[in-house]
């Protein structure tokens, strides 16, 4: 992570978590918080908050998009929304152009609070490689599972088709270059102890990997 974007001294680690869709990545952040007490930073938290009633960015989507996007509160409907995106690379782009730079600010702004008082804190960034927000992590972690399991959790999760799952996950950079891009991959297929017990692992190796980075 830069020192500009970091905006503190050493011996701080900003961890970034990311991963396919649905393959895990709160379950992870929020095992850290609640076992390991760090504070968490949520991309899709600040995204929703981008897109809140009255926002200029939800102003210029509906401009873009229409009318339809809102409901009768002037809410997006966010399944709308996606059914528009998740099948037009170009309109995705346009989006994520919109709501990128504010997620990067926030984040930005609130690390560097953060780390006034904390020694670490998570990034949870779903798109942390696809928006080029690498820079503002220390670490990687790649939250992984089968692309089968990963569409069927999707599915059930969010009550989508097989189709439209399928075309949430090709929106995103393949789950198999992340894991090449990490710097600790958790694999979420098993059970839950499985999990938190290679998240316990990986936590345990974050101070060591920052004191070799200091030192270099």
């Amino acid at each position: 992570m830069s020192e500009s974007a970091r905006g503190k001294g050493f011996n701080k680690t900003v961890l970034g978590i990311t991963g396919g869709i649905a393959t895990g990545k709160s379950t992870v952040a929020n095992y850290l918080a609640q076992a390991h007490a760090v504070p968490i930073l949520d991309a899709d938290d600040l995204a929703r908050k981008a897109v809140a009633p009255g926002s200029e960015i939800l102003q210029r989507i509906q401009v873009h998009f229409g009318n339809g996007v809102l409901d009768e509160h002037g809410a997006l409907r966010r399944e709308t929304l996606g059914n528009l995106v998740f099948n037009d690379p170009r309109e995705r782009q346009w989006l994520e152009s919109q709501i990128h730079p504010f997620i990067r600010q926030q984040l930005m702004i609130q690390t560097q609070a953060l780390l006034g008082t904390h020694d670490q804190i998570v990034m949870v960034i779903p798109l942390l490689f696809e928006a080029d927000m690498r820079d503002l992590v220390d670490q990687v972690w790649v939250v992984a599972l089968a692309p089968e399991l990963q569409l069927s959790r999707l599915m059930a999760r969010n009550r989508l088709t097989l189709a439209q799952a399928e075309a949430r996950v090709r929106s995103q950079m393949p789950l198999s270059e992340k894991i090449k891009q990490a710097d600790w991959v958790l694999d979420n297929q098993g059970t839950l102890a499985d999990l938190y017990q290679q998240i316990d692992q990986a936590w345990g190796h974050v101070g060591a990997f920052m004191t070799r980075v200091n030192n270099q």
